[in-house]
């Protein structure tokens, strides 16, 4: 195994994580309770969550690494503003943009208390973001830093593929309970306005 497949590899974990801890957030705003619901035990599902957003920003920050002793000659600066890095510069600056949104959203959770419920929430929101661009990034980028067309049925492909498709599936469940959230308590006004 060479750098190049330790970065690749680590990437995939990274890929693996991020959607654990957004599939846990989803399930967290839609008020999911794993005591009246399956698997009916008291468990705290907001430290799963916490422990999976700790565990996204350190293999998010440790994938590219390997990349400083690979034969491609990445140096820090490539890393930290891939614009002009000797391979898939495209690519790895929408990989550094997903880097940077998992930063500011882990960041701002642990202040979260002191900058108040709707800053937090406004930054909070940047983990959309960070999926699109770590998905963007995982499916586009040749893993051997070659330039060669990507293969969409390749294991490594399909295995983001199929994260991204249940991250997408999970936020349309959550977007529709947000606007049905949105809607019923206009429909209470409405009925109390009627009755009166």
């Amino acid at each position: 195994m060479n750098a190049t497949d330790l970065s690749a590899d680590v990437g995939l974990v990274a890929v693996g994580i991020v959607t654990a801890n957004l599939l846990v957030g989803c399930l967290m705003a839609m008020r999911y309770s794993p005591w009246r619901c399956w698997p009916h035990r008291r468990f705290d599902i907001f430290r799963l969550h916490r422990w999976t957003g700790y565990g996204s920003l350190a293999v998010v920050i440790l994938h590219p690494v390997p990349l400083l002793f690979s034969t491609t000659h990445f140096r820090i600066a490539d890393i930290m503003y891939p614009v002009h890095s000797p391979s898939q510069p495209i690519e790895n600056s929408v990989g550094a943009v997903a880097l940077y949104c998992v930063v500011v959203v882990v960041v701002t959770s642990y202040f979260r208390l002191w900058l108040g419920r709707r800053i937090w929430k406004a930054f909070h929101y940047l983990i959309y973001l960070a999926g699109i661009a770590i998905f963007w990034h995982s499916i586009f980028t040749d893993p051997t830093l070659k330039h060669t067309p990507v293969d969409p049925f390749d294991g490594e492909k399909v295995f983001i593929e199929a994260c991204c498709v249940l991250i997408v599936a999970v936020g349309v469940l959550r977007w529709r309970y947000a606007m049905r959230k949105i809607t019923i308590p206009t429909r209470t006004i409405e009925i109390s306005e009627k009755a009166a």
